[in-house]
């Protein structure tokens, strides 16, 4: 499957420009995680890429034919959970995934089976949704997702309300996944995607500021990224970033990122969630993507 974005801009009725002139390409296997603020535009990518939103410019081709033309194709090989999804409280949550498998023209009950054994959902295919807690309410949203083995999978915030081990447990689940299709996840948890995805997406106030490989994105940051110690009170330096604060008997041990650090700052070596700050602090450095092939 090749996906190509083509010089895509969104402009929603209220004026608001939710995507500028954006341009990718993506073909199986890949797994792109997508990073950036709320209303940076990432909902609106994966909108459009359903065909759920038509561009006001630009266009989107499916195996180098329009998405529009495809449709059916498209529906037929997509897996999508979304922010926001809403579930059948009434039914059971078979009954749920065999409403969800009747809507995919899924005739294989082992599919259903499948998905329960992979979203440790097994014990509870006779619960009604409305007894569900958040966490497993939302393993019902990625069991549905992974119906019929789709070739293109579009999770957006699909580990929201899952503890720390179901976290990893599903970043495998999609890492397998991911060997053979195209995978987008949109995250605000940052090591989600440093953990599983080959490529990254960094979208702010509707561009796409970098795309290529976390390592590279990485490097980007290298001589950015400093520690320094600050009392109580202290101002943040001019043009830094605080990632963290630590309290500790010294004082609070601050870790920054900076265009230029300040000469008490030590540098550190940078990690997935530095250079992600980096980048969005910094949109007049736009990294071409054609510095680096994204990789496959």
């Amino acid at each position: 499957m090749k996906i190509d974005v083509d010089h895509i801009t969104m402009i929603y009725p209220s004026g608001k420009k939710a995507l500028q002139d954006i341009s990718l390409h993506a073909e199986s296997p890949n797994f792109i995680g997508v990073l950036g603020p709320n209303g940076a535009g990432k909902t609106t990518l994966m909108k459009l890429l359903i065909a759920g939103l038509l561009p006001t410019k630009g266009e989107i081709l499916l195996n180098e034919m329009p998405l529009l033309s495809q449709e059916k194709y498209l529906k037929s090989q997509l897996g999508y959970l979304p922010q926001s999804f809403g579930l059948y409280d009434e039914l059971t949550v078979w009954q749920f995934l065999d409403y969800m498998a009747a809507l995919k023209n899924i005739k294989d009950p082992g599919a259903i089976t499948e998905v329960l054994e992979r979203t440790n959902m097994t014990g509870q295919k006779k619960t009604r949704i409305r007894s569900l807690s958040g966490g497993q309410r939302q393993r019902v949203g990625i069991a549905q997702a992974l119906l019929g083995n789709p070739q293109l999978i579009i999770l957006d915030e699909p580990t929201v309300g899952l503890d720390p081990e179901e976290r990893v447990k599903f970043r495998n689940i999609f890492s397998e996944m991911a060997q053979d299709k195209i995978v987008l996840l949109s995250t605000h948890i940052v090591e989600d995607v440093q953990a599983v995805c080959n490529r990254v997406l960094v979208i702010h106030d509707g561009l796409i500021l970098f795309d290529g490989t976390p390592s590279r994105l990485i490097a980007q940051t290298e001589q950015h990224v400093g520690i320094y110690h600050a009392q109580l009170g202290d101002a943040v330096p001019d043009g830094c970033q605080i990632v963290s604060k630590v309290h500790t008997a010294d004082g609070i041990r601050s870790r920054i990122v900076a265009e230029h650090l300040p000469p008490y700052a030590q540098p550190c070596e940078p990690t997935l969630e530095d250079a992600y700050l980096y980048c969005i602090h910094r949109p007049q450095n736009r990294i071409d993507p054609r510095e680096e092939p994204a990789a496959k």
